[in-house]
């Protein structure tokens, strides 16, 4: 039997755990309907706890074969499809799908000024280089700049900004992303749009408004800045924690930038990139080269070709360098190794080193080309890829020089490094051309660590209008009853005809997996709505906790939406809890719109495990393993889940 078990899979035990539990619910649950959107519910926890497929996936396919139930509703044991066809794709219309593209082509907008380099200047200035003044003065902005767009998007702007000040404080970036990181996702609870559950609840509660029993009040929606004390204090919890706690929970790494090292110091420590330094190499008629293609030779020799020289012109960058290019008799090759590795090379190959670089001088100097730390973020469409697999150096002009992934580094110099596949967090060491590292910096697939190299600039002529336009978005959202989706898409769209944004830049700007997310996964909480699935669960839940107090039935709420948002994203776990709280809150006799609030105030508390997309975001750059979230992140999560609950029951 301990045989059988060891060649199942986790993702086999997972299937047939959830298998179990299906076919349990399915002999104890009161109705056909129920019983189907019991098992739906089963298959989008189990996809999104997998990941067999990424989560934008699962939740269309998810919507599709609610759609498909209209169909095969008579085999399936039901008068009519779980969801009425005409509402399928209601979720593309909603309120809350607008309200977050048009929040995200706000925020890119603000960033496009430059105003986030204003801001790590401003924290430079009043902070000094004392870790207890940097951590809450990054902490802070990074919360109120969160609290008006998406949590993800605040903190891969503020990464850049981090980066820059450790390198200027020597602080070292672990004792300060991570303060950043938990600032951004408690900041998003400070408004109504900071995070995508809270723009998700109030279409949430009006769905729920339509099923509840006669004689029950519809519950009202959230305005703006209802939950701002809320948001406040938490975001107060968080600053003070790690500003009295920072220096027991905090990672120090060896391998951070240390006060006085250079950049190569830096690489050395961080990638075990250490004496790496570019040559430039002519290749004789007689060498063993000649015929070579330059994969076989990075692949034998351990070393990186940026620049080649065939006599037709210099080939460095994007579509300079194609792996299948050949070696010939007077090519002129651009190396990057270690010293030794370059010295073995020459030798064996009888080639001949130029005393300083000629031929790529200009092209390879410290204003041109260097080395440069980028991320994959989550959400990129390099996950699971290879460098080979993307052509890296051809497409983008980055030769991979190393990837650091939890404590782990993998380097040219071992090989295996451009078959890695990537992963949501990897931080990676590139050379590169600054007017290529310019480019990516633009990629949705990147986040570019390295910020200090000569760029161009971006718009700061246009700051005026960008914070004149934020203001007026604004107040149309505080002063009118304007439908907060037509009030953030103006702003959108005045970013776009004011020249602060072009309209390619607004569609880069918006992350179409968390919008596809979102829309496929709110008709299965019509349909946990709409069957009864909602009722029947809370029922039970009710059932199972007995004649408590309603603060018991919250916090038992709220315990389980943290539970899920660790597993699942913050989005589905509002959507699948929302219904479920409201009944709850009938069945007990509490306040349904306070319970909805709960459930969206609870799945921001996301710091026990490197799952959420902002913690993924700052693993690699901070160096952080995954016992290191747990250390910091558990005693968190128990705070967040104290102040959340009592300022909740305070407030309302």
């Amino acid at each position: 039997m301990s045989n059988i078990f060891r060649t199942l899979s986790k993702q086999d035990l997972t299937a047939a755990f959830f298998a179990i539990v299906g076919i349990y619910l399915a002999s104890v649950v009161p109705s056909t309907e129920i019983a189907w959107v019991s098992a739906f519910l089963l298959l989008t926890i189990y996809l999104f706890v997998t990941e067999v497929v990424s989560v934008d996936v699962a939740a269309v396919t998810v919507m599709v074969l609610l759609g498909l139930t209209s169909l095969l509703a008579p085999w399936m044991g039901l008068d009519q499809g779980l969801v009425p066809v005409e509402h399928l794709f209601d979720g593309f219309s909603s309120n809350a799908v607008i309200s977050i593209i048009a929040v995200m082509i706000v925020g890119a907008g603000l960033d496009k000024t430059g105003i986030m380099s204003k801001v790590a200047g401003f924290i430079m200035r009043i902070g000094g280089t004392t870790e207890g003044r940097i951590i809450p003065l990054i902490s802070g902005t990074v919360g109120g700049i969160s609290s008006f767009m998406q949590n993800v998007g605040a903190a891969a702007l503020f990464l850049p900004v981090v980066s820059r000040i450790a390198a200027r404080t020597g602080l070292p970036m672990s004792r300060l992303l991570m303060p950043m990181g938990f600032c951004a996702l408690l900041g998003g609870t400070i408004t109504m749009v900071g995070s995508s559950p809270l723009i998700l609840l109030n279409d949430l509660i009006l769905t729920s408004n339509q099923t509840l029993p006669d004689g029950i009040a519809p519950m009202a929606t959230f305005q703006l800045f209802d939950v701002t004390p809320i948001g406040l204090a938490l975001l107060a919890t968080g600053i003070i924690y790690f500003v009295i706690a920072g220096r027991f929970v905090l990672p120090s790494r060896v391998n951070d930038k240390l006060e006085g090292s250079d950049t190569s110091e830096y690489f050395a420590e961080t990638y075990g990139l250490s004496d790496f330094e570019l040559g430039e190499f002519r290749v004789p008629g007689k060498s063993h080269l000649i015929g070579m293609s330059v994969d076989e030779l990075e692949r034998t020799w351990k070393v990186r070709i940026v620049g080649v020289e065939k006599g037709d012109g210099l080939r460095f960058g994007a579509d300079g360098i194609d792996r299948t290019l050949g070696i010939t008799a007077g090519t002129t090759l651009g190396l990057l190794g270690n010293a030794d590795a370059l010295l073995d090379f020459s030798n064996a190959n009888q080639l001949t080193r130029k005393r300083e670089l000629e031929l790529f001088a200009e092209a390879m100097a410290h204003t041109k080309a260097g080395i440069a730390e980028i991320v994959i973020p989550p959400g990129s469409s390099l996950i699971g890829k290879t460098a080979r697999d993307v052509w890296l150096r051809k497409t983008y002009g980055l030769s991979l020089l190393a990837i650091s992934r939890g404590g782990e580094q993998i380097t040219f110099h071992t090989g295996g490094v451009r078959n890695t596949p990537f992963q949501a967090g990897d931080a990676l060491v590139v050379h590169t051309t600054w007017a290529d590292l310019a480019r990516v910096e633009k990629d949705r697939n990147f986040v570019v660590v390295t910020t200090e190299y000569p760029h161009e600039e971006l718009r700061p002529h246009k700051v005026s209008a960008a914070l004149l336009i934020f203001i007026v978005t604004l107040s149309l959202i505080l002063f009118t009853d304007l439908r907060l989706s037509i009030a953030l898409f103006a702003g959108a769209m005045s970013m776009i005809l004011a020249g602060v944004l072009t309209i390619e830049e607004a569609y880069q700007a918006v992350s179409w997996k968390s919008v596809f997310l979102l829309a496929s996964l709110i008709p299965l909480g019509l349909a946990v709505e709409s069957t009864g699935t909602a009722a029947w669960i809370a029922q039970q839940t009710l059932a199972a906790l007995g004649d408590v107090p309603i603060w018991v039935v919250q916090a038992a709420l709220a315990v389980l939406a943290t539970a899920f948002t660790l597993v699942m994203s913050n989005v589905g776990a509002t959507v699948l809890l929302v219904p479920l709280a409201v009944n709850m809150a009938l069945g007990s006799g509490a306040n349904p719109a306070l319970f909805a609030l709960t459930v969206a105030i609870a799945t921001s508390n996301s710091f026990f495990l490197p799952t959420h997309q902002v913690n993924a975001l700052i693993m690699g750059p901070g160096g952080y393993r995954v016992v290191d979230f747990m250390r910091a992140g558990g005693i968190m999560t128990i705070l967040f889940l104290i102040v959340a609950l009592t300022m909740l029951n305070l407030v309302f």
